[in-house]
Protein backbone atom coordinates (compact mmCIF):
# COMPACT_ATOMS: atom_id res chain seq x y z
CA UNK A 1 0.00 0.00 0.00
CA UNK A 2 1.81 3.38 -0.81
CA UNK A 3 1.13 6.71 0.87
CA UNK A 4 -1.89 7.72 -0.81
CA UNK A 5 -3.86 3.91 0.08
CA UNK A 6 -5.04 4.97 3.93
CA UNK A 7 -8.31 5.64 4.75
CA UNK A 8 -9.10 9.30 3.56
CA UNK A 9 -6.12 9.24 0.76
CA UNK A 10 -4.68 11.75 2.54
CA UNK A 11 -0.58 12.07 1.17
CA UNK A 12 2.62 12.91 3.40
CA UNK A 13 2.27 16.32 0.97
CA UNK A 14 -1.00 17.16 1.56
CA UNK A 15 -0.25 16.30 5.84
CA UNK A 16 2.08 18.77 5.88
CA UNK A 17 0.67 21.54 3.74
CA UNK A 18 -2.26 21.25 6.26
CA UNK A 19 0.19 21.80 9.03
CA UNK A 20 1.89 24.38 7.61
CA UNK A 21 -1.27 26.21 7.11
CA UNK A 22 -3.61 25.25 10.28
CA UNK A 23 -0.96 24.44 12.68
CA UNK A 24 1.93 26.82 12.27
CA UNK A 25 3.73 25.64 15.20
CA UNK A 26 4.45 22.21 13.48
CA UNK A 27 5.60 24.03 10.56
CA UNK A 28 7.89 25.97 12.49
CA UNK A 29 9.38 22.80 14.16
CA UNK A 30 10.19 21.52 10.74
CA UNK A 31 8.61 18.09 11.40
CA UNK A 32 8.12 16.20 7.83
CA UNK A 33 6.02 13.34 7.16
CA UNK A 34 7.56 10.87 5.95
CA UNK A 35 4.71 7.97 5.32
CA UNK A 36 1.33 7.53 5.73
CA UNK A 37 0.09 3.78 5.44
CA UNK A 38 -2.64 2.12 6.06
CA UNK A 39 -3.92 3.09 9.94
CA UNK A 40 0.64 4.02 10.27
CA UNK A 41 2.03 7.50 10.16
CA UNK A 42 5.73 8.32 10.10
CA UNK A 43 6.99 11.70 10.99
CA UNK A 44 10.38 13.21 11.41
CA UNK A 45 11.65 15.99 13.70
CA UNK A 46 14.89 17.19 11.82
CA UNK A 47 16.98 17.72 15.47
CA UNK A 48 18.22 21.62 16.25
CA UNK A 49 20.37 22.85 18.91
CA UNK A 50 17.55 24.40 20.68
CA UNK A 51 16.11 20.92 21.37
CA UNK A 52 19.19 20.19 23.95
CA UNK A 53 19.13 20.20 27.60
CA UNK A 54 21.67 19.41 30.22
CA UNK A 55 22.98 15.80 29.62
CA UNK A 56 23.05 16.47 25.70
CA UNK A 57 20.06 14.50 24.71
CA UNK A 58 17.15 16.38 23.16
CA UNK A 59 14.44 17.78 25.57
CA UNK A 60 11.52 15.99 26.97
CA UNK A 61 8.98 18.45 25.34
CA UNK A 62 10.37 18.36 22.02
CA UNK A 63 10.03 14.38 21.98
CA UNK A 64 6.41 14.94 23.30
CA UNK A 65 5.52 17.51 20.71
CA UNK A 66 6.58 15.09 17.91
CA UNK A 67 4.56 12.02 19.60
CA UNK A 68 1.44 14.68 19.64
CA UNK A 69 1.45 15.33 16.09
CA UNK A 70 2.01 12.14 14.82
CA UNK A 71 -1.09 10.55 16.72
CA UNK A 72 -2.62 14.17 15.60
CA UNK A 73 -1.95 12.58 11.84
CA UNK A 74 -3.40 9.27 12.84
CA UNK A 75 -6.67 11.07 13.27
CA UNK A 76 -6.13 12.48 9.51
CA UNK A 77 -6.63 8.92 8.43
CA UNK A 78 -9.51 7.92 9.76
CA UNK A 79 -11.41 11.47 9.27
CA UNK A 80 -10.99 13.30 6.12
CA UNK A 81 -10.77 16.92 7.74
CA UNK A 82 -9.83 15.97 10.78
CA UNK A 83 -9.50 20.00 12.45
CA UNK A 84 -11.51 19.26 15.37
CA UNK A 85 -9.67 16.34 16.19
CA UNK A 86 -8.38 17.05 19.93
CA UNK A 87 -6.02 15.26 22.50
CA UNK A 88 -7.96 14.25 25.33
CA UNK A 89 -5.04 12.31 27.20
CA UNK A 90 -1.39 11.23 26.48
CA UNK A 91 1.22 8.98 28.32
CA UNK A 92 4.41 9.24 27.68
CA UNK A 93 7.16 7.02 28.86
CA UNK A 94 10.54 8.50 28.47
CA UNK A 95 12.89 5.06 27.75
CA UNK A 96 16.16 6.45 27.03
CA UNK A 97 17.97 9.87 26.31
CA UNK A 98 18.03 10.98 22.57
CA UNK A 99 20.94 11.70 21.13
CA UNK A 100 21.63 14.72 19.30
CA UNK A 101 19.84 14.12 15.58
CA UNK A 102 16.32 13.65 14.00
CA UNK A 103 13.64 11.99 16.07
CA UNK A 104 11.72 9.37 14.43
CA UNK A 105 7.89 9.29 15.07
CA UNK A 106 5.93 6.02 14.27
CA UNK A 107 2.05 6.41 15.45
CA UNK A 108 -0.48 3.60 15.23
CA UNK A 109 -4.10 3.41 15.53
CA UNK A 110 -5.47 1.18 17.80
CA UNK A 111 -8.96 1.35 18.01
CA UNK A 112 -11.02 4.09 15.91
CA UNK A 113 -14.16 4.77 17.18
CA UNK A 114 -17.20 7.46 15.73
CA UNK A 115 -16.06 9.47 19.10
CA UNK A 116 -12.23 8.54 20.47
CA UNK A 117 -9.43 7.59 18.40
CA UNK A 118 -6.80 5.45 20.35
CA UNK A 119 -3.27 5.24 18.88
CA UNK A 120 0.23 4.41 20.19
CA UNK A 121 3.42 6.37 19.19
CA UNK A 122 6.88 5.31 18.85
CA UNK A 123 9.34 7.40 18.97
CA UNK A 124 13.25 6.77 17.64
CA UNK A 125 16.57 8.17 17.24
CA UNK A 126 17.42 8.24 13.88
CA UNK A 127 21.11 8.45 15.09
CA UNK A 128 21.22 5.11 16.46
CA UNK A 129 17.49 3.44 16.42
CA UNK A 130 17.12 3.39 19.74
CA UNK A 131 13.62 3.83 21.39
CA UNK A 132 13.91 6.70 23.33
CA UNK A 133 10.06 7.23 23.94
CA UNK A 134 6.34 5.09 24.12
CA UNK A 135 3.14 7.46 24.07
CA UNK A 136 -0.40 6.11 24.13
CA UNK A 137 -2.80 8.47 23.30
CA UNK A 138 -6.78 9.54 22.93
CA UNK A 139 -8.13 11.83 20.62
CA UNK A 140 -11.75 13.44 20.35
CA UNK A 141 -12.96 12.88 17.17
CA UNK A 142 -14.82 15.68 15.72
CA UNK A 143 -18.53 15.32 14.90
CA UNK A 144 -20.02 13.50 11.84
CA UNK A 145 -20.35 16.32 9.54
CA UNK A 146 -23.44 15.77 7.22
Amino acid sequence: MTSSQNRTGITPADFDAIMREKVPFVGDMGVTTESLENDTAILRLPFRERYLRPGNVVTGPAIFALADIALYTVAWLVVPKADLAVTTEATVHFLSGAKPGDLIAEAKILKAGRRLLIAECHIRSAVDDSLCAHVIGTYAMPPDQK
